[in-house]
């Protein structure tokens, strides 16, 4: 065996991940001064988004934080980008961040409730359509006035909750919680549990998938439901009533078109939905319920009720909006811990465990967004699309910001289009009722196609690279292929109702 110096920095080198990822991490990184040099920034900055994107891809083999941090990294020091861009770009979603760091967190310290309540839920509503149709609904209505993160961030926790109750089971344990177990691993699974185990994984995948969705039918809808919406409302100086009217045209008749597709796709199967919770797994977490309310003592209780109490006050501060949303989750994390006894710094730190690693890579990716701000990599489609005419402008600017949304942030897709616009109505370039048609396409286009892939929307993208996704074998070619369908329908529907009503 060779133990030279050099052989161990490639084995260390992003550690266990294949072989081959790591020589194509290598040859991005060694090819692109040399294209920068033979083909200028603006091409070689298109293919670094082609490379960050194949690290997202491949989430499971490699969290995307080392490979494409090193790319950005490389941006910076090449000078396709500054430092400076990269901390405004941060400090432009830092709400965002804040999010992140503190209300994933809180989440987590509401998981008893969280999974209380949807264990009821799922063993009640026996109908695979109807619970599908539940997640997608609820989770629009709560993205419509909380915030999708948060929502998705629910979804999660739930979902790893269901996992690792059952993988406990099927791994020869009981039901009860006895020590420490690595739902995470497949090694000690009993053979005839295998088969159960993997449908009751394709079950929470059209699950989270449906709910992830829900939360972009809802999140378009409202000046809330998603970050770029509060910065087009702003600019366009529109309430949450006239928000809400402006986009209702083209948001309800797609809210009403998503939900019937989460029904088709329940009935059809196609697109890897329509699997059902196997009765094994049922019974199991049936058994888990009945285990958690016999044993459940008044110091249990206590704790239910804090969580329920506290998830009052953060539905109430997201809806009535008090502070910053991750402000908000900050309070939820003191008020639980405060109140359900979690002292002990280690007991906390667990809580952050999930969402930090996220919040870093999405520093990472507002770098990769700097670059398309300093190369002006979206200039020639956005020209384009200004250069056009009338009900032709309004459609290519949906079309343009979807095909955009889905490559990049959308909310730096929007700020860039509604900044020119408004730049255009100033200059008397367009009037009025042109800027409040475009402003409603570029909100709608942003929202809605983008569901396409995981870097369209930072929920998705949040899921992709959650605990819950290597559980369920979630990968970035799977979430794509089950939102084809949604996006189909979405920005069908969305275009339609933007050529018709607007």
């Amino acid at each position: 065996m060779d133990n030279s110096l050099p052989v161990a920095f490639s084995r260390n080198f992003l550690g266990s991940a294949p072989d081959w990822y790591k020589k194509t991490i290598i040859l991005f990184l060694v090819a692109n001064p040399l294209l920068l040099m033979a083909l200028g920034p603006f091409i070689t900055g298109w293919i670094l988004i082609a490379e960050f994107i194949f690290t997202l891809a491949l989430a499971l083999k490699c969290y995307p934080l080392q490979p494409g941090g090193l790319l950005a990294i490389e941006a910076v020091v090449l000078g396709m980008t500054n430092p400076h861009t990269v901390f405004h770009e941060t400090e432009a979603n830092f709400e965002v961040i804040l999010l992140l760091m503190f209300m994933v967190a809180g989440i987590f310290f509401m998981k008893e409730l969280l999974l209380f309540t949807f264990t009821k839920i799922l063993l009640k509503v026996k109908s695979k359509k109807m619970l599908s149709l539940l997640f997608s609904a609820v989770a629009a209505v709560l993205s419509a006035f909380l915030d999708a993160l948060t929502v998705t961030a629910v979804l999660i926790s739930v979902s790893v909750g269901f996992y690792s109750v059952y993988h406990r089971v099927a791994s020869g344990k009981t039901v009860i919680h006895d020590g420490h177990h690595d739902h995470s691993s497949d090694t000690h699974v009993v053979e005839y549990h295998r088969e159960d185990l993997d449908q009751f994984r394709a079950f929470l995948r059209s699950l989270i998938m449906h709910g992830a969705v829900g939360t972009a039918l809802g999140g378009v809808c409202t000046l809330v439901g998603e970050p770029q919406n509060l910065l087009i409302a702003t600019i366009a100086d529109w309430d949450f009533i006239t928000f809400f009217t402006n986009m209702a045209p083209i948001t309800m008749p797609t809210l009403v078109a998503g939900l019937v597709t989460c029904y088709l796709l329940e009935v059809t199967g196609w697109f890897g939905y329509g699997s059902q919770l196997p009765q094994p797994v049922r019974e199991v977490l049936e058994e888990f319920q009945e285990h958690a309310e016999k044993d459940r003592n008044t110091r249990d209780t206590a704790r239910l009720v804090v969580q329920a109490l506290v998830a009052l006050i953060l539905v109430l501060g997201l809806a009535m909006h008090w502070a910053a949303v991750g402000l908000i989750g900050l309070m939820v994390i003191v008020l639980l811990t405060a109140f359900n006894g979690v002292i002990e710094e280690h007991q906390i730190g667990h809580a952050f465990e999930e969402a930090l690693p996220f919040t870093a890579l999405l520093v990472v990716f507002f770098a990769i967004v700097a670059v398309i701000h300093d190369q002006h990599l979206f200039a020639p489609v956005i020209n384009y699309v200004l250069a056009l005419e009338g009900d032709m402008r309004t459609s290519a600017f949906f079309i343009a910001n979807g095909v955009l949304s889905m490559i990049s942030d959308n909310v730096f897709v929007a700020t860039v289009y509604i900044t020119d616009v408004k730049a255009a109505l100033d200059a008397g370039s367009i009037n009025r009722e042109e800027f409040d048609a475009l402003a409603i396409a570029i909100n709608t286009g942003t929202n809605l196609p983008s569901v396409a892939t995981p870097n369209g929307q930072a929920a998705f993208l949040f899921l992709l690279t959650s605990a819950l996704a290597p559980l369920i074998r979630l990968s970035y070619g799977r979430m794509v292929i089950m939102a084809v369908p949604y996006t189909l329908v979405l920005t069908t529907v969305g275009l339609i109702a933007v050529i018709y009503t607007l």
